[in-house]
Parts: structure tokens; sequence; C-alpha cells
């Protein structure tokens, strides 16, 4: 009888971990569809005043792209953290109530 007690401690502490494999597996499914947000590169301006004359308009639109690239960029990182707020909150909910289900309490 203790043989089997002790082989089946192993199985028993395995177990526990089963619902959270399930949740983490849910959560990683729903992150791969979660958004990218990548920072834009920061213009370059040469260091050659007379290459800066030349280029002035060229560097204009690059600092133009770059500002409409950033508010982009920062629409995109209160989208996602939005967005990951909410899950966060549903995974705590199912969380609670898979502890009130399955622990009883």
């Amino acid at each position: 009888m203790l043989h089997i007690i002790k082989d089946s401690c192993p199985k028993m502490k395995m177990l526990h971990l089963i619902p959270q494999v399930i949740l983490l597996s849910a959560v990683m499914a729903r992150s791969a569809g979660s958004a990218t947000c990548l920072a834009p590169e920061r213009p370059f301006v040469p260091s050659d005043p007379v290459a800066a004359v030349e280029y002035a308009d060229l560097i204009r639109q690059d600092f133009e792209d770059y500002i409409r690239d950033v508010q982009v960029y920062f629409r995109c990182l209160d989208a996602e953290r939005a967005r990951t707020f909410e899950q966060a909150r549903e995974v705590s909910h199912q969380y609670g109530a898979f502890m009130n289900e399955n622990m009883g309490k």
C-alpha cells in the first residue's frame, strides 16, 4: 500500500500543473494575435552643414515622417496596454472561478 502512495505522489504533484498549463496556453494563443509596436528610427541629420542645406527637404520630410510614426507608435502602445489590461482582468477572474470551483474556496 505504501508503494502505491509513493508512486502516485509525483503524479499528484503533476496534476496541479494541468490547469496552469491550460491557462498559459490560452494566454499564449491570445497574445499571438496581439499588436507589435515598433518604435520608429530617429531621423538622420548630417553633421556636414553643406550636406544639411543640400538635403534640407529630405531631412525635413524625415522629421515629419518620424513625428507621424512616433504618434502611431504611441497609439499602438496605448491600444496594446488596454488590450493586455483587459486580458489580465479576464484571466484573473477565470483563475478566481477556477480556484472557487476546484479548491473549495
